[in-house]
């Protein structure tokens, strides 16, 4: 492209003939053809014709004008939220004398399947005005932003001229923080009262607190034998009671996570839950971490309690990866035993398709569950569900609920075959997901088992 017409094309191709433009060029043309046979009729086409032309210029000349008069900015959260609908801001600022007519189509990014933007509005002159829109983010990772496009049109709206203001910007998707502000209430309301006694703790705490002298009904497997020896007598350490439970969200990111139920998958289901559960965890003074497999162990991230644990969970969870491979149980039962230390417990969620499928990984949890104490997530086929409200009308009706019955069914064997193996079980909606392991978290720990 020659150097002379590079600004000319830069100008041509921000500008766009409008559609009373195309309707005013058509009468035009009818009145030409039509001029064949009443010959005053092509003398005004052509006197039409130059009034039409000259109204395009008169209008660009005016679009060119209000478009040094017009800013935008785009305004973004700091970060968007798995599954939440969040709001994005655009500001628009008219420092002319016009008052604008205009849409703004923003450059959304390819993950949204966003393909129609379009947001007409109006702008007095001297104003600004806060456009907003919402946008529902259903996969993790980073999101990029591209220009904001202004298309301004005057009151003949002969032509547009499009704006375009460089908002190139990078926003990360994490998972669901709103869900895990909105649960974290319910903590601070069940938090039990003060002296309450506890039934039963899942570790035993080895931080040695102080060296005293036996007596009856102390534990002789503390006894210390040096103390014994020097005092004449017989004399044990004394531990501190831990109170601070280990709680590990063990999330399985093989094959049979990736079912979509309304647009997320439920391994991201299982991920905002974790997220939501580890800030309830650690509200309760409880230590939180995470252990991450499918055909091989993924992230394990130790129990703890510190300040920046919560942000290291989330870290964690942004950066998971589903793997399309059938997930192994004996290396999470390992990992339970080599990685955990002591007692802990563990909520795993996972998906078994079958009975079958269930059979085969069920020795593994019952070694797992006599170490630990074990929660298994089980997630309803809504989708399923929702075909037993469907009317009967024809045969195939009957036997469409009748396989939907017996896989329901199916999955409450399941649940049922699970606790007869002293695995605790929560069967919930995909939807309902993080509400029931919240609950059954906060069930546990008023039982003394947490």
């Amino acid at each position: 492209m020659q150097n002379w017409f590079k600004p000319i094309y830069e100008h041509l191709r921000h500008l766009y003939l409008g559609n009373r433009f195309f309707v005013g060029l058509g009468a035009v043309i009818l009145s030409s053809a039509v001029g064949f046979y009443w010959s005053w009729l092509f003398y005004l086409a052509i006197a039409g014709l130059v009034a039409l032309l000259g109204a395009l210029v008169f209008d660009t000349v005016q679009l060119y004008r209000m478009a040094g008069t017009v800013e935008a900015t785009r305004r973004t959260p700091r970060v968007f939220s798995l599954g939440d609908r969040m709001p994005v801001r655009v500001l628009v600022s008219n420092r002319g004398t016009f008052n604008i007519n205009a849409a703004l189509t923003d450059e959304l990014p390819p993950e949204l399947q966003i393909r129609d933007h379009y947001l007409p509005f109006e702008l007095p002159a001297g104003e600004d005005r806060e456009l907003s829109y919402p946008i529902l983010p259903l996969s993790r990772g980073e999101y990029q932003f591209g220009n904001l496009n202004i298309f301004l049109k005057t009151n003949w709206r002969l032509a547009e001229r499009r704006l375009e203001f460089a908002a190139a910007q990078v926003v990360p998707v994490y998972p669901s923080i709103l869900q895990m502000n909105q649960f974290a209430l319910q903590a601070k309301t069940t938090v039990p009262a003060p002296g309450r006694r506890r039934l039963r703790r899942l570790a035993k705490s080895y931080e040695f607190d102080q060296i005293k002298e036996y007596v009856k009904g102390d534990d002789f497997r503390s006894i210390n034998w040096k103390a014994t020896s020097r005092h004449n007598a017989l004399m044990i350490n004394q531990y501190e009671d831990e109170r601070a439970q280990r709680v590990f969200c063990c999330i399985d990111k093989g094959r049979t996570m990736l079912m979509p139920f309304n647009g997320l998958s439920l391994l991201d289901y299982a991920i905002n839950a974790t997220l939501a559960l580890s800030n309830v965890i650690l509200t309760r003074e409880d230590r939180a971490g995470l252990i991450t497999f499918s055909d091989k162990i993924g992230t394990v991230l130790p129990a703890d309690s510190k300040p920046d644990q919560l942000r290291r969970i989330m870290e964690a969870l942004y950066r998971q990866q589903d793997r399309q491979r059938e997930s192994n149980y004996d290396l999470l039962y390992y990992a339970s035993r080599k990685l955990l230390g002591g007692r802990s417990l563990i909520i795993l969620f996972t998906n078994f398709e079958s009975n079958y499928a269930l059979d085969r990984v069920l020795p593994g949890l019952r070694r797992i569950s006599k170490s630990h104490q074990l929660v298994v997530i089980l997630f309803e086929n809504t989708e399923i569900a929702e075909l037993l409200d469907v009317p009967t009308g024809e045969v195939e009706d009957v036997y469409r609920k009748s396989t939907a019955r017996r896989f329901l069914q199916q999955r409450e064997l399941m649940a049922a075959r699970l606790r007869q193996n002293g695995v605790n079980v929560v069967l919930t909606r995909p939807e309902d997901l993080t509400g029931a392991v919240i609950n059954k978290y906060l069930e546990l720990k008023k039982r003394g088992l947490a």
